[in-house]
């Protein structure tokens, strides 16, 4: 049987993100309770407010490292004991940083719920931090400094950080911390972080699965409601950048296969009014696989097998980036692509056509992102980091989905800045120097593949 036509999509069904009721404890913790009943499984996870834009200057990566060091060991137990512990419960801890909170978070069994929150309770209220272990996670970490130097993917995402970023912005390091810096981490050090930054009114704790609410207040109130402790005030991070003006910067790496590419400037926080028209219009240029800089660069001239943009999300304003790795011989010219693929965005509206494409990819693959307990207690969490309004996710179609051709063209122009662009390459100077300095894009510096 031969199908000369394709079908026509059927209408979006509808979708309502779970129902969920916030409160708080006596002590300051807060409290969100999702009751998911779909399978005896329940995901808890507690938001800090602990994140690495806290760490003071010359310690950055204490918050990843205090973090990662909860699973080591408490006053009652050591690390393996505690391994054991959630292992015996059919669970695993998780527990890291990024840069606004700190997220730990287990999955378990609605039977092994009490026994969890009992173990859990110990790892965020009296962790032990022993030496022995803080230095092996300091360890671990240095070794992957020395992997990411090695590497270009990694070396050119700090590095682009740290040229765009004025030094002294905490946003230009790398969140886990540098060599220099995780190397004088002390273990007092990690115990004074957490004594000062884990406290019960820094702390949202998320409950979903199978649970109702009155008793969920109950366990919680029952296993943390004695946390005491009050958290200091602690100024947002530095978004500082280095200039106004396009500039271009080459790390030498001569042994690279290929040329990591780099472009961006400092965007708009996650709260930002016109996040819905940004988002849309970043999925249109490089978003999604078939946005333009990843069709013109990958499929039009075969420069790369990927080229993508993204808005790096965060309560003050982060990196808009647009990344890619491409022959050296051809940087030059990606490059360029690149440029005109940003002004075109920013030259006219795009196609009712083209739009759709985005929108409704962007509403289709919303509702499957949360059919876990564990993926809608991070989505929670995302409310709680950001202060984002309760109807959120209920919203978020019907918002992708008002965006309109002149939203994109206003976002792309008021967002997205050429003249601004800070242009990193990491790659063989011999190779791809000369035909980026005949761009005429900036200022062009050279420097070798280190930290500093």
């Amino acid at each position: 049987m031969t199908v000369s036509t394709r079908p026509a999509p059927g209408p979006s069904r509808t979708y309502q993100f779970p129902r969920f009721e916030r409160t708080a404890l006596p002590n300051g913790l807060r409290l969100i309770v999702a009751p998911v009943r779909k399978l005896p499984v329940v995901t808890v996870l507690a938001v800090i407010d602990a994140g690495a834009t806290s760490d003071p200057p010359g310690r950055e990566g204490l918050a990843q490292l205090t973090a990662e060091a909860l699973r080591e060991g408490t006053v009652k137990r050591d690390g393996i004991q505690v391994l054991e512990g959630f292992e015996k419960l059919g669970s695993s801890l998780e527990a890291g940083a990024d840069w606004d909170s700190t997220v730990v978070s287990m999955t378990l069994l609605r039977d092994k719920l009490m026994a969890g929150l009992e173990l859990l309770t110990e790892v965020i209220t009296s962790p032990s931090f022993p030496e022995r272990e803080v230095d092996r996670l300091k360890a671990e970490r240095l070794a992957e400094r020395a992997q990411i130097l090695a590497e270009p993917r990694g070396l050119a995402d700090e590095s682009f950080a740290r040229f765009l970023y004025e030094k002294g912005s905490r946003y230009s390091e790398p969140m886990a911390g540098t060599s220099a810096s995780v190397s004088v981490i002390t273990r007092d050090e990690v115990a004074a972080f957490f004594v000062s930054r884990y406290t019960p009114d820094a702390v949202t704790v998320i409950v979903v699965g199978d649970i109702d609410i009155g008793e969920a207040v109950k366990l919680i109130s029952t296993t943390l409601g004695g946390w005491t402790g009050r958290r200091p005030q602690v100024d947002a991070a530095s978004v500082m950048r280095t200039r106004r003006t396009r500039a271009v910067e080459i790390i030498t790496k001569g042994d690279a296969a290929q040329a990591e590419l780099r472009f961006g400037h400092v965007g708009i926080p996650r709260t930002h009014p016109d996040y819905f028209n940004v988002v849309v219009m970043n999925a249109l240029l490089g978003g999604l696989f078939s946005s333009r800089i990843n069709l013109n660069l990958r499929e039009r001239h075969g420069y790369t097998y990927g080229a993508s943009s993204f808005f790096d999300w965060r309560r003050v304003p982060g990196p808009f980036v647009i990344a890619t790795a491409v022959q050296s011989e051809v940087s030059a010219a990606a490059i360029s692509e690149t440029l005109k693929e940003i002004e075109g965005m920013r030259a006219e509206e795009v196609s009712e056509e083209e739009l759709s494409l985005a929108t409704n990819y962007l509403e289709g693959v919303f509702p499957i992102r949360y059919e876990t307990t564990s993926s809608i207690a991070s989505a929670l969490a995302n409310l709680v980091i950001f202060g984002l309004p309760d109807n959120f996710y209920d919203t978020y179609r019907e918002k992708v989905h008002a965006v309109r051709p002149s939203d994109v063209l206003r976002a792309a122009q008021a967002y997205v800045f050429p003249d601004m662009l800070q242009i990193v390459v990491v790659g063989d100077p011999a190779v791809v120097q000369e035909p980026v300095e005949k761009l005429e894009l900036g200022d062009l510096s050279v420097r070798p593949a280190t930290e500093a």
